[in-house]
């Protein structure tokens, strides 16, 4: 499973800076130990245009990278791998990592032998579940975060709702007999 991070697993407060300030959100802990009890990967992709326009520096987003990991440890839940888009074209030109890009999902999929077809994306933003319609699999928007404000993109009505990532989490290990809730198959 894809998930975005800020919005999504962390309270989302612009370009964090400081780990003091990770706040996971509501039901993440516990949502994220369901994964990993169900065997299900829990990988996190992320922008973090904040490198590029000189606001937050690689050691910064590290820092709070393991901020995360720390808070979930304490809760035995855990990440099985961050990748983050550390680019904005408007300033370091184009490139494949930021989302919508599939560049990283690519690079998850060949660590982790994941089969992106089958896989599930959850986020509080279109960009962050995109992905998924490139691979033929399924995302599910959250309403934490920037979701409530997502729901206004007319491409957010091609994706399954939840109000967080715990909801996101039950719906996945809960209906996965439901066939609407199935990843689709990939069209040619």
């Amino acid at each position: 499973m894809f998930l975005d991070r800020d919005g999504t697993i962390i309270e989302d407060v612009g370009f964090l800076r400081d780990p003091d300030q990770v706040r996971l959100l509501p039901g993440v802990a516990t949502a994220i130990r369901q994964l990993n009890v169900g065997g299900l990967l829990a990988i996190v992709v992320t922008n973090q245009s904040g490198i590029a326009r000189g606001v937050l520096a690689e050691p910064e987003y590290r820092a709070s990278e393991r901020r995360v990991d720390e808070l979930l440890r304490r809760e035995n839940a855990r990440l099985d791998a961050h990748y983050f888009c550390p680019h904005l074209p408007e300033v370091s030109g184009p490139c494949e990592c930021r989302k919508p890009g599939l560049l990283l999902y690519r690079r998850a999929a060949e660590r982790f032998a994941v089969d992106l077809g089958r896989s599930w994306w959850v986020g509080d933003r279109v960009r962050d579940v995109l992905p998924a319609e490139a691979f033929g699999a399924r995302g599910i928007l959250v309403r934490s975060g920037a979701g409530k404000a997502e729901a206004a993109d007319p491409a957010s009505a091609r994706f399954i709702w939840a109000g967080d990532l715990s909801e996101a989490v039950d719906m996945i290990l809960n209906n996965v007999s439901n066939p609407t809730l199935l990843p689709r198959e990939p069209s040619d």
